[in-house]
């Protein structure tokens, strides 16, 4: 099936095709943020599945979408994407190979592992992994998957900003992380046609902003390098078809210093108890930048990762 674009009515069946144990996250707030921010937040908190991350919506859709029986699967990833292929995809009967980079996360590469992906370290950033990854799929010819690339990854990421429409009144605007574009372009779908007052802001890392200058220019731009904590959206090539979807389905995109995203991690500890990965808080992170802006404003986020490990805690979470 040769999709071009994203589609909310797709989003809407996706709903039905995803395992309930990704689906319905709840909604977090806290009184006391509100005061601090000046202003009304909801906090969709991913983080509560058995992958600790959003991703394991749209991986589950595309594998029960998009897969012949018995496939083979290469991708490359950080950590989560690979952990929601693999729980989706092992699960069904396939085989998972998944390219990370060396300076990948302990954890996460453990984690992979543990769910059934064979996990191959390769390169110093997410896209060198994936560079390699591309050429070995098209040498064994395996299907490659990229994260961003398949409408319904997106779709699938979209049912979290259906979940917000059901359940909260009309927003001013949402916060959304922005890494390779999956969630941002699937949320940003389904708000365009069923909250098209919300205005939709997709939030990259300063250190990693190939992604906000390949939306301003509309036009897919490299980055020679990344630097940043948030390892969930350190990406240095961007995707063509998230840059393509981010036309219709992103109003503006804000990059934010890592000092910001510690801001929102500690805030999201204080005031919700909660541990979430500094991906995780980037869309957050950005309402910080910007919240004169949106003083009294109904404003919502999502809490989209929670994989850290002790050290990241103790180092960036201190007591």
């Amino acid at each position: 099936m040769n999709i071009t674009s994203l589609s909310p009515a797709r989003i809407a069946e996706a709903r039905h095709q995803i395992p309930p144990v990704f689906r319905g996250s709840a909604l977090r707030t806290s009184p006391d943020l509100d005061r601090h921010l000046g202003l009304s937040l909801w906090l969709k908190d991913e983080t509560d599945n058995p992958i600790r991350s959003f991703k394991g919506r749209g991986t589950s859709l595309f594998v029960a979408r998009d897969l012949s029986e018995g496939s083979t699967l290469v991708a490359a990833s950080a950590g989560n994407f690979g952990q929601g292929l693999a729980y989706a995809a092992v699960r069904a009967g396939h085989r998972v190979i998944v390219f990370a980079a060396e300076t990948a996360s302990p954890l996460k590469i453990e984690a992979m592992r543990r769910l059934g992906a064979e996990v191959i370290l390769h390169g110093p950033d997410l896209d060198a992994a994936k560079a390699e990854a591309r050429a070995f799929a098209a040498d064994k010819d395996f299907r490659f998957v990229e994260d961003g690339a398949e409408p319904a990854i997106a779709e699938g990421a979209g049912t979290i900003a259906l979940e917000i429409t059901e359940a909260l009144p009309p927003l001013d605007a949402i916060f959304v992380p922005l890494g390779n574009g999956a969630l941002a372009t699937g949320m940003g779908s389904w708000l365009r046609h069923r909250s098209p007052q919300t205005r939709i802001v997709a939030v990259a890392a300063m250190g990693a902003p190939c992604m906000a200058h390949s939306f301003a220019a509309s036009q897919p731009l490299e980055t020679l390098s990344v630097n940043t904590i948030a390892d969930g959206i350190a990406v240095r090539v961007p995707v063509p078809f998230a840059v393509t979807s981010m036309r219709d389905t992103v109003d503006e995109v804000v990059l934010v210093s890592d000092e910001l995203i510690l801001e929102a991690m500690r805030l999201v500890r204080r005031h919700l108890g909660r541990v979430v990965e500094p991906a995780g808080v980037a869309g957050l992170a950005g309402l910080i930048q910007k919240q004169q802006d949106y003083a009294g404003s109904r404003v919502a986020s999502v809490l989209c990762g929670a994989n850290l490990t002790p050290q990241q805690i103790a180092a960036w979470l201190p007591d």
